[in-house]
């Protein structure tokens, strides 16, 4: 049976779940475009992340506005237990959008972790405080006079997929996929139904039958 409360079902998910049996399943649900580009890699390959989508929007920008962490604080500071952050920056790399303390601050109000659609900095930081956090690269500058917070917990693109307030997010070492809210408990359902019979035919398969014979009887590959 499948819990109801997040807590339980993410728990549920890291146990016996990973991407690529998500992806397979969202596949068979019609939702093809669900798992985010290649260009974000995890910081620890060892850590999943799971969480409902906290959306939120960056842009370049090429002065010191007044006030330009206003929207960022406040954006930082309204995250809920259980929510990770996803950004996107239309794939900036002027600056490293991510760093230490805006980690230190979202696991403190309960995140799960960040997928940043940018750069970061301070990795050796965030690795220690073990924040798990997805980027595409690194960069030491900040964002005062290159980056700007602009909006949040409206629908963003992140990763070359539309990600809105309350879609679960689940990255592992292959990368991250995007569940969409409607779709979350069907989903679930169904990837842990295709774990079981992979296992299946990982243990037929290993008792030396032939791929076509075990495909044939549980059909997954």
């Amino acid at each position: 049976m499948v819990p109801t409360e997040d807590a339980e079902l993410f728990a549920l998910m890291e146990r016996k779940l990973y991407a690529a049996v998500i992806c397979d399943t969202l596949d068979e649900l019609g939702y093809r475009n669900q798992a985010m580009n290649e260009r974000l890699r995890p910081l620890d390959l060892e850590r999943v992340t799971i969480g409902r989508a906290k959306p939120m929007l960056t842009t370049d920008v090429y002065h010191i506005a007044d006030n330009c962490y206003e929207k960022e604080i406040e954006a930082i500071d309204s995250i809920r237990p259980l929510e990770v952050v996803v950004a996107g920056t239309n794939r900036s790399t002027r600056n490293g959008l991510w760093g230490e303390l805006l980690s230190t601050a979202a696991k403190m109000r309960g995140a799960r972790g960040a997928i940043i659609d940018g750069l970061i900095r301070d990795t050796g930081k965030i690795a220690a405080l073990g924040f798990p956090v997805y980027c595409t690269g690194f960069k030491p500058v900040d964002s005062k006079g290159r980056g700007l917070l602009i909006d949040y917990d409206n629908p963003v693109e992140v990763g070359d997929v539309l990600v809105r307030k309350g879609d679960v997010v689940f990255g592992d070492r292959d990368g991250v996929v995007v569940i969409p809210r409607e779709a979350l408990r069907e989903t679930v359902e169904g990837a842990l139904r295709k774990v079981e019979s992979e296992n299946d035919t990982r243990r037929e398969l290993l008792e030396g039958k032939l791929l076509r014979e075990v495909y044939d009887k549980y059909g997954v590959l």
